[in-house]
């Protein structure tokens, strides 16, 4: 693929309103985008699968490439006397961040109304209530209305309805880096296309399947279905990971923009297979790709739930996002490019024997 098109396939997965549970959207993008290259379906969860086609059922191992198609977001929970919108988290956001930030809400017509996340102005707080942290109770959503009526019967807004971030994808043209939201993990579901895209026509000893899987942000539910599924082998969890660049001294820094992709050894769920890992990294330095190693106090991944599925062997591969769960993260594009790049090498220099031996 050419650079153009890795860049408009990534603004229109970004663009794409999709948060856990809701996925819709983008579940209908990936499967047009891909049905010219592989054999591809969603089920009744959002989960994509595209299949390469020359999988063969005579083959007995099979490497599965996750992704996931959702992206953190809000749920209406009420509808105040006063026609504001009360919400709660899907996924976890820091509730400072979203203070003042522009959301659209999607309507009982499939419409999407455009919010502003309000608190109570400075002028009318106490000291107490300036220096006091701000919790997701304090916020509310105002859609310009004054009454719970006005904002149920004209905006059909209710209790249900699914929340995103009202921010439109840029590329910054002489940085060569990208602006949007949801690259966590669209960014991880743009680099399982590209990559499905250009290993169509290669023929391996073993299926390739790519599965970019629903409600991740809430849970990893998406894949605990996937897994099950596919049935995989070996595993690959690409995901756009939060980069330490930006607060981090540099001898700490494991996730960085223009870095190269990062190879996760820990988080909280998951531990990557050493063996595998190894063979990643070793990947890394044969084809000259910049890469970092990440040991993560907190977090976790879809790898999780294939790890404890028949021990699958699994390693994640990450792409830096900066300012990940919020209304806007960053993302340059040579770390993309070299995690596509790390991607396709690896699985082109697999074979079912090393499969068996990792």
């Amino acid at each position: 693929m050419k650079k153009s098109e890795k860049i408009e396939l990534i603004e229109k997965l970004s663009n794409a309103n999709g948060p856990s549970g809701f996925e819709d959207e983008v579940a209908d993008l990936v499967v047009n985008y891909s049905k010219a290259f592989s054999k591809v379906h969603a089920d009744q969860m959002n989960n994509c699968y595209l299949e390469q086609p020359n999988n063969s059922a005579k083959k007995v191992k099979t490497l599965m490439i996750d992704s996931h198609v959702d992206a953190v977001g809000l749920i209406v929970q009420a509808i105040r006397p006063n026609g504001m919108i009360k919400f709660v988290e899907l996924g976890h956001w820091v509730p400072a961040n979203l203070t003042a930030e522009k959301m659209k809400i999607r309507n009982l017509d499939g419409e999407w109304i455009t919010g502003l996340v309000a608190t109570k102005p400075p002028h009318f707080m106490t000291e107490a209530e300036k220096k006091q942290p701000i919790t997701i109770d304090h916020l509310s959503i105002d859609v310009g209305t004054t009454s719970a009526e006005e904002t149920e019967k004209l905006l059909k807004i209710s209790t249900g309805c699914p929340i995103v971030p009202d921010t439109e994808w840029q590329y910054l043209e002489k940085q060569d880096v990208m602006l949007g939201k949801a690259f966590d993990n669209r960014i991880g579901t743009a680099a399982l296309i590209t990559a499905m895209a250009e290993l169509a026509d290669d023929n391996f000893d073993f299926n390739l399947v790519g599965a970019a899987a629903a409600q991740e942000e809430v849970g990893c539910r998406g894949a605990k279905v996937t897994v099950r599924k596919v049935k995989p082998s070996i595993a690959i969890c690409l995901e756009g990971c939060p980069a330490d660049d930006t607060f981090t001294p540099d001898w700490l820094i494991q996730t960085g923009m223009h870095r190269g992709p990062m190879l996760r050894d820990m988080d909280t769920s998951f531990i990557a297979n050493p063996h595998f890992q190894a063979f990643a990294v070793k990947e890394a330095q044969k084809y000259n790709i910049p890469y970092t190693r990440a040991v993560r106090t907190g977090g976790g991944i879809d790898g999780s739930e294939f790890v404890v599925y028949e021990g699958v062997p699994t390693i994640c591969i990450g792409i830096p996002v900066r300012y990940e769960h919020t209304n806007y993260g960053m993302v340059a594009f040579d770390d993309f490019n070299n995690t596509v790049e790390l991607l396709e090498h690896i699985i082109r220099d697999l074979d079912s024997k090393i499969i068996s031996e990792l």
